[in-house]
């Protein structure tokens, strides 16, 4: 029997959260995503989708957690204080960064949980909470048959892409990065390449994208663009724009799906095994 390897989205929204009643479809969580390997459980991103991720955690057995950031904008660790795991002095929690400006990962989180925007410091924490930091372009081997190649993506201030291999099956995050028109990305394509599935940004349209170029952010057609060139069998696209309802979105990936029937938008709680 094949160890289980899916994806669970809980938070696929960009820049804020937003909960409407015409993003009740899809969600208004900000950037989060569970990986299980096997018996692992890898965290990506602590947006506003992380809390809810964080209370389904609490009986599930599983003590260690790994938590990897993709870069430390609002969007991606805002609910980072808020996931109860970290109040769990039974539990080891490994948050790993490679942030562009060198900063480390501890202080990354101590400057965040600090007044007078956050009450209390990390130190409330009772986990064990351990700290790893890398450089965008190592390899991280977690484990026997589990191995996560990284990358620096196209974004202000640097973002870090994810490739994350389980035995003989891929999955690529490719959150939070831009494109240059008629090109592509060389780093895209390696992260993407033979994945069994791809989570891009597409937080704008092509239509869109020359009044928005610089603000590190991607189009829907740019990642089909990519999984085609890099042979992904499915890609789900994420860090929808705050402004798009769920009619928008449907009417997205249903476009989408008529050029590469592997295609979605991402919902928030929704399943992907691979």
């Amino acid at each position: 029997m094949t160890d289980p390897f899916y994806l669970k989205v809980w938070g696929a929204r960009g820049s804020m959260p937003m909960a409407t009643a015409q993003t009740a479809v899809f969600g208004g969580n900000t950037m989060c995503m569970e990986l299980r390997c096997g018996d692992r459980v890898l965290l990506f991103d602590a947006g506003s989708g992380l809390p809810v991720a964080g209370r389904t955690m609490l009986d599930d057995g599983h003590r260690d957690i790994d938590l990897f950031f993709t870069h430390c904008h609002y969007d991606h660790i805002v609910g980072l204080p808020f996931f109860r795991p970290f109040f769990d002095s039974e539990r080891t929690i490994r948050i790993w960064s490679g942030l562009a400006d060198g900063t480390p990962t501890r202080t990354m989180l101590t400057d965040f949980m600090r007044r007078p925007f956050f009450p209390v410091g990390p130190e409330v924490f009772t986990a064990q909470i351990e700290t790893h930091d890398f450089r965008p372009g190592d390899t991280l081997p977690l484990a026997p048959g589990l191995s996560i190649q990284t990358a620096l993506l196209s974004h202000p201030g640097g973002a870090t892409g994810y490739r994350v291999t389980y035995g003989a099956r891929v999955i690529a995050l490719v959150f939070d990065t831009d494109h240059t028109p008629g090109t592509l990305d060389p780093v895209a394509l390696e992260l993407m390449a033979g994945a069994d599935l791809c989570l891009y940004d597409a937080t704008f349209t092509d239509a869109e994208f020359p009044s928005h170029s610089g603000f590190g952010h991607s189009t829907w057609q740019q990642g089909l663009r990519l999984a085609q060139a890099a042979g992904a069998a499915r890609i789900g696209f994420v860090h929808h724009a705050t402004f798009r309802s769920d009619a928008d979105l449907l009417v997205m990936e249903a476009e989408a799906q008529a050029e590469f029937p592997g295609a979605f938008f991402a919902r928030d709680f929704q399943i992907v095994d691979v």
